[in-house]
């Protein structure tokens, strides 16, 4: 009878902090604009996913007619939302800049076809569907030399992967503090939770759909010529760091072009934050180029 009563008791607590954070999501959508840049939330049906889906894009105030603007696709990571990039940092303000800043909602998703959902395409997801509706509603340039990608944490995989596997769509690709080594990380008891999620994302270990989408896998196979520019940057006290350490040794011995940059801080927007300057004067250098 007193189990009963303890699980009832955490079940409870668990169902109030579940609502409490979705009053606190709602509630604390907060973005950092200036009068400079214009902001519009978007609901669209997605074909991959059979359901409609959110997303937020930032633009500059004022688009001349005609114009075809280059367009930044930023992912957030696990745990967040498509309202994060803007709330939690300054990222508003390249849109100053000329481009057009888009952040989609992806769920707990890895920006990966599920191997054990069907109806859970998120790759599909965001190279099919997203970004045809983005091209069709804003004056968003089309080409491959104008279009990035950019994401931290489970995002920061999400760009790297879908850069890899579509290495025509985009000519930019940051990750910061990426989850590079998700696909790869063994089993563990103390992590049962998250080995089971993302074992229904990427399939059983040593499978086809695992291996297909592991970077480390995809970048020994993959001509580097054909690649897009890769940033990278990883915080020095997190527990990312030598994974990110291998995977851009592992890009060095490629010959792929990128850098990679260990930084201060820890895996959070102050980090994140601070590295925006260095990365956008990054894409801003090498999109378009080979």
């Amino acid at each position: 009878m007193v189990c009963k009563r303890i699980l009832l008791a955490v079940f409870t607590l668990g169902l109030t902090v579940s609502c409490n954070r979705g009053i606190e999501s709602t509630s604390a959508d907060r973005p950092r604009l200036s009068p400079k840049v214009a902001m519009r939330d978007v609901i669209f049906p997605s074909a991959a996913l059979g359901r409609e889906m959110p997303y937020r894009v930032i633009t500059p105030l004022n688009i001349p007619s005609g114009t075809k603007v280059p367009v930044v696709y930023l992912l957030h990571g696990g745990g967040g939302s498509f309202r994060d990039w803007s709330n939690y940092s300054d990222v508003a303000r390249f849109a100053e800049r000329g481009l057009i800043l888009v952040m989609p909602e992806a769920d707990e998703s890895y920006y990966t076809n599920s191997a054990e959902h069907p109806q859970d395409r998120y790759e599909d997801y965001i190279l099919n569907d997203l970004i045809k509706d983005v091209e069709a509603r804003f004056p968003a340039s089309p080409s491959r030399a104008n279009r990035a990608i950019v994401g931290i944490s489970m995002g920061g995989f999400g760009a790297v992967k879908l850069a890899l596997h579509h290495p025509e769509m985009f000519a930019f690709a940051g990750g910061l503090s990426s989850a590079i080594d998700v696909p790869s990380r063994p089993f563990s008891m103390h992590r049962w939770g998250q080995y089971r999620h993302h074992r229904s994302i990427f399939g059983p270990w040593g499978s086809a759909t695992r291996r297909d989408n592991d970077p480390f896998v995809l970048v020994r196979s993959m001509d580097p010529v054909k690649a897009p520019y890769f940033y990278l940057t990883c915080g020095e006290q997190e527990g990312l760091l030598p994974s990110n350490h291998s995977f851009a040794s592992l890009l060095e011995q490629r010959q792929f072009r990128f850098e990679f940059h260990v930084v201060p801080g820890g895996h959070n927007w102050q980090q994140w934050n601070a590295r925006l300057d260095d990365t956008f004067s990054s894409l801003l250098d090498h999109r378009g180029t080979r």
